[in-house]
């Protein structure tokens, strides 16, 4: 019994003293449960930051558009994406960081049970916002790439998810948008301050889907106009109408909340980027109001651009303005100017019921850009009057004249401007010295984790989509 009594108390002390070790393995200062609201919020700054930085290592996409131009490192401005492996860093940031919060939150907020009928239609809201960001993700990255994992993305039975065929996505995006808008409901709420973009307010949610929706349907007018004018008509009647409705995100003076900009280029003291001729050029023609916001003068005062795809002399051209790489300095997802933009483009297409004609939502577009930066309107109505920018006396094709203010207005934002410029055409850029234009890339290409973990799915959508290049294009841009 002795020996019995020793061998019980020595397992009951083991037993113990690794229930005190395990516990050595549990962070006091991390949640074991998070509520589904935390993760969409953690969604929406992972998509801005993300969308925002200007880190080489991750966006480059300033860099594709010529917003900037590198000055000791050039590789990235000559389209060597491959040796700091981006396109691997930019997929994992939206399919890890942005989509599994979104996919954890919704089931979450699914699990909730909602006692009242007011608490039903406010999670009914919730999944319909989480929904749309989800949506406009994955537009991002089927633009990005072309076919891309969606159906299977979020099982975690599948470690080698099928690519999805990127018109079939499309299409379907699409269609959950037009679903998300009717489900809203203005009546109630949905995600109070946990929305970090709108605090909730469900009639902003339904003019951002619809701006979303406006800006889709136009990426796919090349190759299916009956398509484009049913999305583009339903959209249009209920989207932005001023600045006020801007999809922003406002960051913080202080840190870990701070401008991705600030951090990359003040906190690192980094000297990296200079402002390419291919912006600064055009706007000092036309003596543009926005540069002392875009951009600094050199120390004669004037604006110089560098180089694109050369190394350039950081103190010797303008760089990245104060005004942008402040700690706080907000950064957006859709703003107004961009949906006036799109409006005058239905215009000029011809055949969609949008009201007024192209050259006034031109002009609707250059002054909510010019207000919003920090001109007024005086400013707007200034250099609308000038005949190089005026769209009655400009020359040149309705893509040329959208595509360019639309190019300007987009600034800070390179994603969407390397999208517009893929879908114009316009501006021009400019080839660095001893590359074609032809080899400017026109898409990402997969990350090396899929061809390496993921190879036989990998293989069928690099065949599918005409072979895994950068200069591979995708099913939307036929021209």
């Amino acid at each position: 019994m002795k020996k019995i009594f020793v061998i019980i108390s020595s397992m009951l002390v083991f037993a113990t003293s690794c229930t005190k070790l395990s516990s050595l393995n549990d962070d006091p200062k991390k949640a074991v449960v998070v509520p589904g609201e935390m993760l969409f919020s953690s969604a929406e700054k992972n998509l801005y930051d993300n969308l925002t930085s200007n880190s080489v290592n991750l966006n480059v996409f300033r860099l594709l558009a010529q917003y900037q131009a590198q000055v000791t490192y050039i590789d990235e401005s000559r389209y060597d994406l491959g040796t700091r492996n981006i396109p691997q860093a930019f997929w994992q940031a939206l399919y890890r960081d942005v989509l599994k919060d979104l996919s954890a939150g919704k089931a979450l907020i699914k699990a909730d049970s909602a006692l009242l009928p007011a608490d039903a239609i406010i999670k009914k809201n919730k999944l319909a916002i989480i929904d749309i960001t989800e949506a406009y993700t994955n537009f991002i990255l089927v633009t990005c790439y072309g076919n891309i994992p969606y159906t299977e993305t979020m099982d975690i039975n599948k470690l080698d998810p099928k690519f999805d065929d990127q018109k079939t996505v499309y299409y379907a995006l699409l269609d959950r948008l037009k679903a998300d808008v009717a489900a809203l409901d203005v009546s109630q709420g949905s995600f109070g301050t946990a929305d970090l973009i709108y605090q909730g307010n469900v009639a902003s949610w339904i003019k951002l889907a619809n701006a979303m929706r406006l800006k889709m349907g136009l990426v796919i007018a090349d190759i299916d106009n009956a398509k484009a004018v049913e999305v583009v008509n339903d959209a249009a009647t209920n989207v932005f109408t001023s600045n006020a409705d801007n999809a922003i995100l406002e960051y913080l003076s202080s840190e870990p909340n701070t401008n991705p900009i600030w951090v990359d280029l003040v906190k690192s003291k980094r000297k990296d980027y200079v402002i390419p001729t291919t912006l600064v050029d055009p706007m000092n023609a036309t003596n543009d109001p926005r540069r002392p916001f875009y951009y600094t003068a050199t120390g004669s005062g004037a604006y110089i651009g560098g180089v694109y795809g050369s190394g350039n002399v950081y103190s010797s051209y303008s760089h990245v303005s104060a005004k942008i790489t402040a700690a706080n300095f907000e950064a957006i997802l859709i703003d107004y100017a961009e949906v006036e933009f799109a409006l005058a483009e239905a215009v000029a297409r011809g055949g969609f019921a949008v009201t007024g004609t192209a050259a006034e939502h031109y002009n609707k577009g250059i002054a909510a850009s010019i207000t919003y930066w920090g001109g007024s309107a005086a400013d707007a109505a200034t250099y609308i009057a000038q005949p190089t920018v005026d769209y009655a006396t400009l020359t040149g094709t309705w893509q040329s004249k959208i595509g360019m203010q639309k190019y300007i207005a987009l600034y800070n934002r390179g994603y969407d401007a390397w999208l517009e410029w893929r879908r114009l055409d316009y501006p021009i850029l400019n080839a660095p010295a001893d590359i074609s234009y032809s080899n400017i890339p026109v898409r990402l290409t997969y990350p090396v984790s899929e061809q390496n973990l993921n190879k036989t799915q990998y293989d069928a959508a690099a065949a599918a989509i005409g072979g895994d290049k950068v200069t591979t294009k995708l099913f939307w841009d036929k021209f």
